[in-house]
């Protein structure tokens, strides 16, 4: 089925931008000292699910894999098995020409934008993208940096820079915007109930006991079996 096409007037759309995540990789995550590390993460795997959910562009990029950083977090890879992180050894992604290409392929010029440093990795392609004449929206809630004024200076300077702070859930209502959409609607439930805590609880409740819907049955559980 089709999906609607939403109004635009300076709201983001599933059709008018990109996503970007940039260096969600172990030593990236270690130094993150300004948010629990488990909701950088949970909030990262929303944002990638919900790429897929709506067909946004995406575009995943790491940096010194081997050498210093790390695999990109399985639990992002899992999402989009078919994309292939952009290697880089650059701190300012802007300054590698296959992620900068990668993004001009997509022919979208507002980008969501996440990654680990916020003042390095997330503000320098930042900065430089809006120079270029993007407009970039930075998900706060999927960016964390080595200490929290690092962080809040760090989003100073890309807000001053003209960039649009969001979080990862208010980026997935905005492209869903109507409940009536009923094409992507039981995802969206789906992802508020696996990854937004208080909110999702509540759509459980409303739906078995207000509406009467069945209950989520989520797979049984396995122990994993040690290798041999």
């Amino acid at each position: 089925m089709a999906r609607q096409r939403l109004s635009e007037k300076g709201l983001l759309t599933p059709d008018n931008c990109v996503v970007t995540q940039i260096d969600l990789q172990p030593q990236m995550l270690f130094g993150v000292a300004n948010f629990d590390r488990q909701m950088v993460i949970n909030n990262n795997v929303a944002l990638a699910k919900a790429a897929r959910i709506f067909e946004v562009p995406y575009v995943l990029t790491s940096v010194e894999t081997m050498g210093f950083s790390g695999h990109t977090w399985p639990q992002i890879t899992a999402v989009h098995p078919g994309v292939e992180p952009i290697e880089r050894t650059s701190m300012n992604s802007w300054d590698d020409e296959a992620f900068v290409a990668a993004i001009e392929a997509t022919g979208k010029k507002r980008v969501v934008l996440a990654g680990l440093w916020t003042e390095t990795c997330v503000a320098l392609p930042t900065v430089q993208m809006i120079h270029d004449g993007y407009e970039v929206f930075v998900v706060e809630d999927c960016c964390g940096d080595v200490s929290q004024l690092a962080h809040d200076n760090a989003m100073k300077r890309v807000v001053q820079a003209g960039a649009r702070p969001v979080t990862a859930l208010s980026v997935i209502l905005e492209w869903q915007r109507d409940w009536a959409l009923k094409g992507t609607y039981d995802a969206v439930l789906d992802l508020a109930k696996t990854h937004f805590g208080a909110y999702g609880v509540g759509i459980e409740y409303a739906y078995t006991m207000v509406h009467k819907a069945p209950e989520t049955k989520l797979p049984a559980y396995a122990v994993p079996v040690a290798a041999h």
